[in-house]
């Protein structure tokens, strides 16, 4: 049965607290429950909520390994953003801005935020109306939103900060074609994280984006 067991499965013992494991408890009861008014989640991952998403979303934080005040672009039900803030309850630092412009799953976002705990705040309005006005962000999240393209487009305001943040991107089995096609447009540096859910996926550290356009007026 998927459970909190299976989610221990995939990383070592201990590695949260059981303060943080009761709140993810609480989160994961709050997705079931508003599940049939609002489609949180796939219909067909609900069985395995805590294998397919919240397991998932912890790699997050274990790559990160420290708190940083994020911007989570697209949060939809929360993932990965809402489990990383989550887990800043840990160390009591940090911060997660959660952009969610579908007002219905904002107010999830809201009520999960008030149940859990959470390190976080929403900000229910589209990624490009309020990605310019976030000065403090050290961190970059979204899953299942974009082509990384597109993502990277979405990002490149915030690259003028310093230090510039550095984005985190769960990607599935088709991420080489996506990362390729990105490469005709932006230049950056990439790392890839393999995924311990899912064999193929990969979580994408990406850093230092900038467009091509400029590697050619700039040649090193």
């Amino acid at each position: 049965m998927d459970s909190w067991q299976a989610v221990r499965s995939h990383f070592d013992t201990g590695f949260v607290s059981r303060e943080t494991q009761l709140r993810l408890e609480r989160y994961v009861a709050l997705i079931r429950k508003w599940q049939s008014s609002i489609n949180l989640v796939s219909n067909t991952t609900l069985d395995s909520v805590w294998t397919r998403h919240i397991a998932d979303c912890l790699q997050l934080s274990r790559l990160v390994g420290g708190p940083r005040i994020w911007l989570d672009m697209g949060s939809g039900a929360g993932l990965p953003g809402l489990v990383t803030a989550i887990t800043l309850l840990e160390w009591n630092e940090g911060w997660v801005h959660l952009v969610e412009s579908n007002h219905k799953k904002a107010a999830f976002l809201r009520q999960a935020i008030i149940e859990t705990g959470a390190r976080a705040s929403v900000h229910a309005v589209r990624v490009d109306e309020i990605v310019d006005r976030l000065p403090d962000i050290a961190a970059i999240s979204a899953r299942a939103l974009a082509p990384l393209d597109d993502l990277l487009t979405t990002c490149a305001p915030l690259m003028r900060l310093h230090p510039a943040p550095v984005c985190w991107f769960h990607k599935g089995l088709d991420y080489r074609t996506e990362v390729r096609s990105a490469r005709d447009r932006w230049s950056f540096d990439l790392v890839e994280h393999g995924s311990k859910i899912q064999d193929g996926s990969a979580i994408l550290e990406i850093s230092h984006i900038r467009p091509r356009s400029q590697d050619t007026e700039h040649p090193s």
